[in-house]
């Protein structure tokens, strides 16, 4: 959010366009995005950049409207990955047994393209075998279009034979369970809510410690 804010404000200064309407503005624009995935309808980085600038009110020139959609996802291209512990090492284990990985991902602000080349920078990329980003494939999580998507990606692998590990209730541990996955609930960076959706089959605190869960889990 701060690096759009800047990146607009900058943009609009000769517009007279306060920073402070344009974080509110932004902010309002999350909240509309956050309704739209809750309820399952598509909310994309580039609609978001749309109804933010719609939402400011103010008129500008065409050059400078591709100037500020060109900013909204550039602040997106160029965010920090914050790798959690464990992470990379696991990945590497998984790699080295053949078995395949895959990401699915909900985007807010940036894009499943855009979060691919963060993922390419940081080396993080070719660790996974597929991906399935909702902006990409046209649906949130829990829908089953995105997680059979993902399943696809990896060639083909049927739910019951695959686990998904992420740390939101109501997408990715509802969405695994509905599909027959082993749901695995990650809590080292977010402990998600008890009344925002069911438990995982596991919990996991460390991502060191998923190789031993998968091989419990008959999975490897």
């Amino acid at each position: 959010m701060a690096r759009r804010t800047r990146a607009w404000s900058e943009l609009l200064r000769d517009s007279e366009v306060p920073p402070e309407t344009v974080r509110r503005t932004f902010e309002e624009t999350w909240r509309i995005h956050s309704e739209h995935w809750r309820a399952g309808r598509q909310f994309t980085p580039a609609m978001a950049a749309e109804r933010a600038l719609e939402s400011l009110g103010v008129t500008v020139s065409d050059r400078l409207r591709s100037d500020l959609l060109e900013a909204f996802a550039d602040a997106g291209a160029t965010a920090d990955l914050i790798v959690n512990d464990g992470l990379a090492d696991v990945l590497s284990e998984l790699q080295a047994q053949r078995i395949r990985t895959g990401i699915i991902c909900d985007v807010g602000f940036t894009s499943g393209e855009q979060l691919r080349d963060v993922l390419r920078r940081a080396g993080i990329l070719e660790r996974f075998d597929g991906w399935a980003f909702s902006d990409e494939v046209g649906a949130y999580k829990p829908d089953p279009v995105i997680f059979r998507h993902a399943l696809r990606e990896v060639g083909g692998v049927e739910p019951d034979r695959a686990a998904h590990v992420g740390d939101l209730r109501r997408t990715d541990i509802a969405g695994a369970r509905a599909m027959g996955m082993v749901a695995i609930r990650y809590r080292g960076s977010n402990d998600d809510p008890p009344d925002d959706g069911p438990e995982g089959h596991h919990v996991l605190d460390d991502h060191a410690a998923l190789g031993d869960l998968l091989r419990g889990a008959d999975l490897l």
